[in-house]
């Protein structure tokens, strides 16, 4: 069992961001820690939001998210959470966007996306030579990249070494899941999967697609 300071989960937030991507691993890490809380045992987890400037960012759909922190504010994560966006050329045309992905990386022990985040987390150079998953309707484009080294289909998420990916909009619970289980431990994770309500296979082999 992990003992210590809490472990920061920083989850972006930008112009154009799935909701689900977001939500997903920030409500897993989130209740988690307050499965801890209830048990009267110490917090295991932070998790905050990180915007790229001050003031609000509109997710796609038109709801306005907060950032808990500035990117300039952080110094040191244990994790960085990349969500997805359904405009993916857009988000890959924005320079600002990906040097803020290539920065909060370097920050990060361990660097994970959700859906279409893994394009970014690949267009700045963290998916050559590893396995990656997205959403199933993107995992073709995925595989057809260069600075991809293989992709797979059918899993929640693909852990490789200090990167992981994972799949579709709800597969980020299963991530936040495996944050639990791999900075926590197992049986916090399973109790956090059970007071979701959502499976939880450690091996991400629950997928679609």
């Amino acid at each position: 069992m992990v003992t210590g300071d809490p472990r920061t989960v920083g989850v972006l937030v930008y112009t154009g961001c799935d909701l689900l991507d977001v939500g997903g691993p920030y409500e897993a890490v989130l209740t988690a820690d307050r499965l801890q809380a209830r048990r009267r045992a110490e917090p295991r987890f932070e998790v905050v939001t990180i915007a790229p400037e001050r003031g609000p960012v509109t997710a796609y759909g038109g709801l306005e998210l907060g950032g808990h922190r500035r990117v300039q504010e952080v110094d040191h994560l244990d994790v960085i959470v990349v969500p997805g966006t359904v405009d993916v050329d857009a988000a890959l045309g924005d320079a600002r966007l990906l040097s803020t992905v290539d920065e909060l990386a370097h920050r990060a022990d361990l660097v994970t996306s959700v859906c279409t985040g893994s394009f970014l987390l690949a267009a700045v150079g963290l998916l050559e030579g590893r396995t990656a998953t997205t959403h199933h309707e993107d995992l073709a484009a995925l595989a057809a990249r260069e600075d991809v080294g293989a992709v797979r289909g059918g899993v929640r998420f693909v852990a490789d070494g200090p990167v992981v990916t994972a799949a579709g909009l709800s597969s980020g619970l299963s991530l936040g899941l495996h944050l639990v289980d791999r900075l926590g431990d197992r049986e916090l994770a399973m109790a956090t999967a059970r007071q979701l309500e959502h499976p939880f296979d450690p091996e991400g082999r629950d997928g679609v697609g």
